[in-house]
């Protein structure tokens, strides 16, 4: 069974076993149980479909820690005025692995 759930403005598909990266819960410390109860979508042998959500599932994962993303590059450059500008940035994420899916 797997499950299309909503967190911040993005869907994750979910099935138990999965890791997720979602966007960063400052509250959630490492070993902690979430849950995300925005599913949208519940897939397998009866597949259901939310309107806008499903009545009563709910998706449980455990916290596994704070993770940073791959490094993005922002560089401004303008030709022949000398100008140029580098910046980067690492977004953080909290790192959940699902541990049940409930319909």
């Amino acid at each position: 069974m797997y499950a299309i759930v909503r967190d911040g403005n993005k869907s994750f598909r979910c099935e138990e076993g999965a890791v997720l990266r979602l966007d960063l819960r400052t509250g959630a410390g490492k070993g902690d149980t979430i849950t995300l109860d925005r599913v949208e979508f519940v897939g397998g042998d009866s597949p259901r479909v939310g309107t806008p959500t499903v009545k009563g599932a709910r998706v449980l994962a455990e916290v596994r820690g704070e993770v940073r993303g791959d490094k993005l590059i922002a560089f401004k450059y303008k030709n022949r005025k000398g100008f140029e500008k580098k910046r980067g940035h690492r977004q953080r994420y909290t790192e959940v692995r699902v541990t049940k899916v409930e319909a």
